[in-house]
């Protein structure tokens, strides 16, 4: 009744968490910075040091929303998890103990070292739909896959929000993305946002939120939501989302939360664009953007930008024409990205295919799972061993190469090479450290495909390769499950609850600390005010 018109999905959100709790004012896109209340906070190791540091001096003995820290980004891949997390563990050990116990003192969920990466973690455990949340990392949006407006901040937003404050946010413009048509063959929902990524550019999302709708939004899986609105961040997008549906509820009740999935199916009218917006997606929406997924192609972004898309079709071609190395050293499946269940299923596919047609895989092979819970069910279900079978490194539940914690052996060389990956950055030397590293971001299957045929120029969809008879075979488009048959399943997910009175705990900083060093509050103001200043 106040904006007078039909309401997308992203205005629904912001609208009902406006700090002051009620919408007075019809707030004008692009120009109104307006308060917002949070949900809840997530932040990750590296971020949450220094943001924590400080909210230990704001005087609370809890924090004011729900939060949780990460550990995922101090851990560097070298030769497989069973050597590389307990090196992490050592190395940082004084960072990884005073994150434990801060957040044992202040009420703040913690998740040790190899639990898995912040946002998947988030979108297992915590994300739900119509709510809105913040992150000290700029891939939290990858939230919105499950229907919330999640958006990366800084450490200071992050702690004034734990202490009570408001959060301050120009109002977004809004793009939509209509999506019609169905996913098939080898396409996936990681060539949706590269196909985006090559329209809108590495600028073209900025101050805005994406909002995805339509027939073909709805057919996808909620983790493949949720790997399109995690690289809207490579658009420079405030964040992503999509509308509540069957995936999301699906999704939700395999991951133990049947009650959120209950409450939302209450009100899931209000949990989506208004029907008037999407019939008439042009009148409501600054900027529209249709894709049609029937016709869609994979894609290969890069190298050293994600928005330079080429399909797949094309890239033996552009390759060629720009002198990038064809040969593949590297063929890495991981990240925040592209590390769900789904996405290491369907890469298992194609690498069951090169084991049984009798393919040599010509690459290394890297495999970061997203989550300890995806790592466990994916090792159960003989995904893991499957990827083994080709000589595959499976790294930590971490960050690893997409940050550049990743110790790979020759970069100091600065040799000029080609690797693919199905992270979402490619920026130069970010993977490495090798400004010479050139660097293609694609999904898992294809990652797989081109890592067994070793050359950034084979196209699965019409290639061949020679097998160990000397027999032309073809590979056979990637299948996957959605979710787990049987369930998910985890022994040991990582997860430390806080002390229900933290009063008595103490957090660990040695005085001696290089890393670390406890903050001293400014000095109260004397009372004297400063006059005649310059």
């Amino acid at each position: 009744k106040l904006v007078g018109r039909p309401l997308t999905l992203s205005e629904k959100i912001l609208y009902t968490h406006l700090w002051d709790g009620n919408a007075s004012t019809a707030y004008s896109r692009g120009t109104d910075y307006v308060d917002f209340a949070p949900d809840r906070v997530a932040m990750q190791d590296a971020t949450a040091q220094m943001a924590l540091l400080q909210f230990m001096q704001a005087g609370r003995p809890k924090v004011a929303v729900p939060s949780t820290v990460h550990c995922d980004h101090l851990i560097t891949a070298k030769n497989g998890a069973a050597i590389d997390l307990p090196a992490a563990n050592t190395e940082s050990k004084e960072v990884f103990d005073f994150l434990a116990s801060v957040s044992d003192k202040y009420g703040i969920g913690f998740w040790k070292p190899g639990a898995g990466i912040i946002h998947q973690v988030v979108l297992e455990n915590y994300a739900f739909p119509g709510g809105m949340m913040i992150g000290t990392d700029s891939h939290t949006v990858n939230a919105g896959g499950l229907g919330m407006v999640a958006i990366g901040v800084g450490g200071a937003d992050a702690c004034d929000v734990m202490a009570g404050l408001p959060w301050e946010l120009k109002f977004p413009k809004l793009i939509g993305v209509k999506l019609t048509g169905k996913l098939s063959g080898w396409t996936s929902a990681k060539d949706v946002i590269l196909k985006v990524a090559g329209i809108l550019t590495v600028k073209g999302g900025t101050g805005a939120i994406v909002e995805y709708f339509g027939d073909g939004a709805t057919s996808m899986s909620c983790t493949g939501k949720g790997t399109i609105c995690n690289m809207g961040a490579e658009i420079g997008a405030t964040t992503s989302t999509f509308g509540y549906d069957e995936s999301m509820e699906r999704y939700l009740r395999a991951t133990n939360r049947a009650e959120v999935a209950d409450a939302a199916n209450e009100i899931k009218e209000h949990l989506t664009g208004d029907p008037e917006v999407y019939a008439e997606p042009e009148k409501y929406f600054d900027q529209l953007i249709e894709i049609n997924l029937s016709e869609l192609e994979p894609y290969l972004n890069g190298p050293f930008t994600p928005d330079l898309a080429t399909p797949i079709s094309k890239m033996k071609e552009v390759a060629d024409a720009n002198g990038w190395p064809l040969k593949v050293e590297w063929g890495l499946i991981g990240s925040c990205t592209n590390s769900s269940y789904e996405d290491l299923s369907r890469a298992a596919s194609i690498a069951q295919q090169a084991i049984d047609k009798g393919l040599t895989i010509k690459a290394d092979f890297g495999i970061n799972p997203g989550s300890e819970q995806v790592r466990y069910t994916a090792n159960r279900d003989g995904l893991l061993g499957t990827f083994e079978s080709l000589n595959a490194t499976i790294f930590t539940n971490a960050c690893g190469p997409c940050i550049g914690m990743w110790d790979r052996v020759g970069a100091e060389k600065q040799e000029k090479n080609t690797i693919v990956h199905s992270f979402n950055r490619n920026f130069a030397k970010r993977a490495d450290g090798n400004p010479n590293t050139f660097a293609f971001v694609t999904s898992p299957e294809i990652v797989a495909a081109i890592a067994i045929a070793g050359n950034l120029g084979f196209n699965p969809l019409t290639d061949t390769l020679t097998n160990d008879k000397g027999e032309q075979v073809k590979l056979d488009p990637p299948k996957g499950d959605e979710l787990p048959v049987n369930g998910y399943a985890v022994e040991d997910a990582g997860y430390q609850a806080p002390a229900e009175d933290g009063s008595g705990v103490q957090v660990l900083v040695s005085p001696s600390s290089h890393r670390l060093q406890l903050l001293d509050p400014f000095a109260a103001w004397e009372g004297t005010d400063l006059k005649g200043l310059k």
